[in-house]
């Protein structure tokens, strides 16, 4: 049975606006993320391929610190429909499942604390620090608590899991139970499940491998082990495949905003 109407029609369409404003915003990350990543692959780089990197690259376009707070405010939903998720329930037969309802409620503090770091970067106030100057911060606060390599552990393996769970979900079209394609010719629907599945598990290689570097971090209680998402990146070009493992992973991240893009359109909410 599919998630009810959240207090109305009136206010459904509205949580509606707000999933598919806030996944077009991450589309437009997502892009902005495989495209400074590429820069890097081909020896171009000048900013992180992060949120940061991406949120520089916008603010240096004319009317730049306008689109930025524009960016802002559709983290600002997107972490607002999620909220809406955890706490209503999310459309389809397993929406209001207790673990459904916690993976959103995850999902929306994840995207809060985007939101956040966003609009600070509007204001002036977040653009010295990078993703991974971040993570390093955290890793070494979390590191110096008690039992802070079992959480530190913890939280890397869970970060680790959590991109496979993404790359097999992708691999396997799970996102097609989501999405409402059926009115779309066969080649475009061919060419979303290409964006879904190579997308996918490009992201799901990020998380995995960034979460394998805070499991590092931890196991040698060092902090600067932890990568943010430019370390992570950069990491893949270090491989026996070199750069072009990057590129390929670039482009991933690439076509996954592209089928942000297309999410936002056809996705059932």
């Amino acid at each position: 049975m599919a998630a009810p109407s959240v207090g109305g029609s009136g206010t459904h369409a509205a949580v509606a606006a707000a999933a598919r404003c806030g996944l077009a915003t991450r589309g437009v990350l997502y892009v902005l993320v495989g495209v400074l990543a590429l820069r890097i692959a081909f020896g171009r780089g000048g900013k992180a391929a992060d949120r940061t990197g991406a949120l520089a690259e916008i603010a240096g376009h004319p009317f730049g610190r306008v689109l930025v707070w524009a960016v802002g405010a559709g983290l600002v939903a997107m972490a607002a429909w999620r909220l809406s998720e955890a706490v209503y329930g999310a459309a389809g037969p397993e929406g209001r499942e207790p673990a459904r309802r916690a993976v959103s409620a995850a999902r929306a503090g994840f995207y809060g604390v985007a939101a956040f770091s966003a609009l600070s970067f509007a204001a002036g106030r977040g653009a010295g620090r990078s993703g991974d100057e971040r993570s390093r911060d955290v890793t070494a606060a979390a590191l110096a608590v008690p039992a802070g390599q079992w959480l530190v552990a913890s939280a890397g393996l869970a970060v680790a899991v959590g991109g496979v769970v993404i790359a097999v979900n992708a691999a396997r079209f799970a996102f097609r139970e989501e999405m409402d394609t059926g009115g779309l010719p066969r080649p475009a629907r061919r060419g979303v499940d290409v964006l879904g599945v190579v997308g996918g598990v490009a992201r799901g290689a990020v998380f995995t491998a960034a979460g394998a570097w805070l499991v590092h971090a931890a196991v040698s209680y060092d902090p600067r082990k932890a990568k943010g998402v430019d370390d992570t990146l950069r990491s893949f070009a270090q491989t026996p495949a070199g750069p072009w493992l990057l590129v390929a992973v670039a482009t991933g991240l690439l076509l996954f905003g592209a089928f942000s893009w297309a999410v936002a359109v056809w996705r059932r909410v």
